[in-house]
């Protein structure tokens, strides 16, 4: 993993990152449906369907990937790995996991899968050790779906990253959709940039080629 440090005053987003990092902080998040029929009528398995499909634009875009180190330094992680919640139904809680991003999904898929055997019973916030922090997190409401969602952090506008949230699935006409919040600081990210988020992870998802 690279990290990039990035000069303020060559980089050309300095004037929107300083009035929305400093000047007027502001985080945000839209609420959109994503068409997954080809992934349930296939019988994928959806979650890490989801987590491949989010963490390969992530990785395309430096507007997602750009954040503090852990030294304080502003810059571009080379590559980010998704981070994401598992259930404990007898504690009625939920543990983090992590799980390195490959373009190849079925070695995604066997990672996922080790992830989950070696760690999915493990208690706690942080199941599995040692995450990077290169992680982008990833949550999954599975209970019920909804039209808007938003995260009200105490610390937020010191936080860069896109938090990503699905709910609960659900059938409209011949077609299946799950409800995705993502959620971005506007130092980093723009309106623009979350559309084109959104069409490339639709792309993705309708090509069955790609991950089916």
């Amino acid at each position: 993993m690279d990290f990039q440090k990035i000069d303020l005053n060559t980089w050309p987003r300095k004037p929107w990152f300083e009035h929305y990092y400093s000047s007027l902080p502001c985080t945000y998040s839209m609420t959109v449906k994503i068409d997954i029929t080809g992934v349930i009528e296939e019988q994928q398995k959806l979650y890490p369907v989801m987590l491949h499909a989010l963490a390969t634009v992530v990785n395309r875009h430096e507007e997602f990937r750009t954040s503090f180190n852990r030294d304080g330094d502003l810059g571009v992680f080379s590559e980010m790995h998704p981070c994401y919640t598992v259930f404990h139904k007898q504690t009625e809680t939920f543990s983090n996991i992590w799980t390195p991003y490959s373009e190849d999904y079925d070695r995604f898929l066997a990672d996922y899968a080790d992830d989950l055997r070696l760690y999915g019973k493990v208690e706690g916030i942080s199941a599995k050790p040692n995450e990077p922090e290169n992680t982008f997190p990833v949550s999954m409401i599975p209970w019920e779906s909804f039209d808007g969602f938003n995260l009200n952090l105490q610390k937020g506008y010191g936080y860069l990253l896109p938090i990503f949230t699905l709910g609960r699935y659900y059938e409209e006409g011949e077609h299946y959709y799950i409800p995705l919040a993502v959620q971005v600081h506007h130092a980093v990210c723009d309106g623009f940039h979350v559309c084109r988020f959104v069409e490339e992870l639709r792309e993705i998802l309708q090509r069955e080629d790609s991950i089916l």
